[in-house]
């Protein structure tokens, strides 16, 4: 591995501690401290995560037109850190609120497909062979951090309060900037590409697009008519810009059925929570010490302290939720070194796209488990809340093959002059998903009218549908050859 790399993965562990920090508090603090109701609290919370998730594009801009994929990590990381400042300092106001948020959407939003693009960045021709290892070690640093933040924070805010446990992802982010900086000698840093003459993707489509729908009117009236769609822009760009064009059109089209996937995905923060509420909590281990020792206190960040000197470690429906990332920690290892290795051995070859293809379907056949659970609680039997391990198992395995592929996907196969572009189309593909929740929440509610059992199961349909798609498009999708 390059050297520059524990750097990169070690700023991207201390930025998601510093994201899903805010993420796993931040709700109740609008409802509690600020006193809005839970659907505007809830409301706020999705508009955050997609303006995130949304800022990528502006980002990838600036990387690849201005100033380059290191100085916008660098300077956006800035931003952020002054964002969460203004998050701490302002507890209780609305506006301190609202531009805390704002700032912090813009830095982290806007560095995010610039990391994942850096990181590539680090492995020249001969290497590519590491992508699947490094996007691997990547994501796993990613939940990392949010197994900490979602582990750690409530708890800090229980015993502190806001302005600490907003605080304490501030100073993560500052040395998570840090880290990133006293990495600089060692990195590889390229240059954006700013050839304004070069024609990006939105140029030759629209190009293209209005040549076919004026070949398609000759067509109607009995003219002879030119040749395919991309063939049609030919005549005013060059080769290379338009099989550049060509190239982003076929990963957007890999793109097109990945929101539905994370708008089911979030149901893990609504409809699983809810099913975990009629579940039986379960206390994993308990101990005891000296109420007087100094270490006291910092237990309580981490445990539940039952009497004065009795710490517990329980595991409810909002602590479960701490099991995906724990999963992915898990998983990455032992996906990247044991059963991707085996298959390849056994000639199946693990490519990308049959990695996240496999992802879909695993994610559809969770909430099949779901199903079963809620049926037996149905029923009226008891349920422990470890029985939705099972799923989580499931899910985060699905998690795990399409999502850490899928960075190794986008930059794999975008064009050079591209990379962080298409590292913001899919980080868009997770915005799209929060703004898709509401609408498949409502497509149950108004249409489908599932309860119970048959939601989890109307889910599972679902997502067995979007998985079809995805497979439908990836077998017509022909790889390109890596470029640096």
């Amino acid at each position: 591995m390059p050297r520059s790399v524990p750097f990169i993965v070690g700023n991207e562990a201390a930025e998601r501690f510093s994201y899903y920090g805010v993420i796993a508090i931040l709700t109740l603090y609008m409802m509690k401290v600020l006193g809005l109701s839970n659907a505007d609290a809830t409301e706020i919370a999705h508009l955050f995560k997609f303006a995130v998730y949304f800022m990528p594009l502006l980002g990838a801009y600036i990387a690849d037109r201005l100033w380059g994929r290191y100085y916008t990590i660098l300077y956006l990381s800035l931003v952020y850190c002054v964002g969460n400042a203004v998050l701490a300092l302002t507890v209780g106001s609305k506006w301190g609120l609202y531009i805390g948020l704002f700032l912090i959407a813009i830095g982290s939003g806007g560095i995010k497909p610039c990391v994942s693009a850096f990181v590539g960045d680090q492995f020249g021709p001969g290497r590519e062979h590491l992508l699947p290892k490094i996007y691997g070690m990547f994501y796993w640093s990613i939940n990392f951090g949010s197994f900490f933040a979602f582990g750690f924070l409530p708890t800090l805010r229980d015993n502190a309060g806001y302005r600490w446990a907003f605080g304490i992802p501030g100073v993560a982010m500052f040395l998570a900037t840090f880290i990133f900086w006293i990495g600089t000698r060692s990195y590889q840093i390229k240059p954006p590409v700013r050839d304004s003459t070069r024609a990006g993707f939105f140029r030759v489509f629209w190009h293209a697009l209005r040549r076919f729908f004026a070949d398609w009117l000759a067509r109607r009236r009995n003219r002879p008519a030119g040749g395919g769609f991309w063939d049609a822009a030919r005549g005013r760009f060059t080769d290379e810009e338009v099989s550049g064009a060509r190239a982003v059109a076929g990963i957007l089209m890999i793109f097109a059925s990945v929101p539905i996937f994370w708008s089911l995905f979030d149901q893990t923060n609504t409809t699983w929570v809810i099913q975990g509420t009629k579940m039986t909590a379960v206390t994993l281990f308990s101990f005891t010490i000296d109420p007087q020792a100094l270490v006291g206190p910092m237990l309580k960040g981490f445990f539940t302290e039952l009497s004065p000197g009795h710490f517990a470690l329980v595991l409810d429906t909002e602590r479960m939720q701490a099991m995906n990332p724990l999963f992915v920690m898990l998983l990455i290892p032992l996906f990247t070194a044991v059963l991707y290795p085996a298959s390849n051995r056994l000639g199946l070859k693990t490519t990308p796209l049959r990695r996240m293809s496999v992802g879909m379907l695993l994610a559809a056949v969770s909430f099949v488990v779901c199903a079963w659970i809620q049926s037996r609680m149905d029923a009226g039997e008891a349920m422990a809340i470890t029985w939705q391990m099972i799923p989580y198992l499931l899910l985060t395995s699905g998690e795990v093959m399409l999502s850490a592929t899928g960075l190794e996907f986008a930059f794999s196969q975008a064009p050079a002059s591209m990379k962080s572009t298409i590292m913001s189309f899919w980080l868009l593909t997770v915005a799209i998903g929060n703004l898709l929740v509401a609408a498949v929440t409502d497509l149950n509610d108004k249409l489908v009218k599932a309860q119970g059992a048959s939601q989890f199961l109307f889910y599972a349909l679902l997502m067995f549908l979007v998985a079809g798609v995805f497979i439908y498009c990836a077998t017509r999708y022909r790889e390109r050859p890596i470029e640096s």
